[in-house]
C-alpha cells in the first residue's frame, strides 16, 4: 500500500506522507464546503441549487489519491485552478457570507495545489 513510500528515505518519506495527507484534507475539505456552501449555507436559490454538483468532478480522484496513483495528484493540480478561478469570482462578486464561503473555496484550492505539487516533486525525485 505505501509504495511510494518503500524506496525513500525516513526523512522523504514522511514529507511525502504529509503532503498526501494534507492533499486528501484539503480535498475533503473542499467537496464539504461545495456541498454545504451551495445546499444549506449560501446557496444561490433557496433550499438549494444544482451548482452542488459542482462537487463531482472532486469526487473522481480521491480513489486515485488514496492509492498514491502520482497521474492522479497531476491532473489534480491541474483541475484545482478551475475551483480557484470560482472561488475568486464569487468571492468579488457574492455578499455575506457566500463571500466567506469563496475564500475559503479559494484557500483550500490554493493549499491542494501546493500539497499536490509538493508530493508530486518529492515522488518524482525517487
Amino acid at each position: 500500500m505505501n509504495e511510494p513510500l518503500a524506496s525513500s528515505t525516513p526523512d522523504r518519506a514522511s514529507r511525502i506522507a504529509t503532503m498526501r495527507a494534507v492533499a486528501l484534507v484539503c480535498l475533503f475539505g473542499l467537496i464539504g464546503l461545495c456541498l454545504y456552501w451551495e445546499l444549506q449555507g449560501a446557496p444561490i436559490r433557496p433550499n438549494g441549487s444544482w451548482l452542488a454538483l459542482k462537487a463531482l468532478p472532486l469526487c473522481l480522484p480521491v480513489a486515485g489519491m488514496l492509492k498514491h496513483r502520482l497521474p492522479t495528484y497531476r491532473w489534480v493540480s491541474l483541475l484545482i485552478w478551475l475551483y480557484v478561478i470560482e472561488g475568486l469570482v464569487r468571492a468579488t462578486s457574492d455578499t455575506g457570507i457566500s463571500r466567506f464561503y469563496a475564500w475559503a473555496e479559494t484557500g483550500l484550492c490554493i493549499i491542494l495545489f501546493v500539497a499536490c505539487s509538493v508530493y508530486i516533486r518529492l515522488r518524482l525525485k525517487n
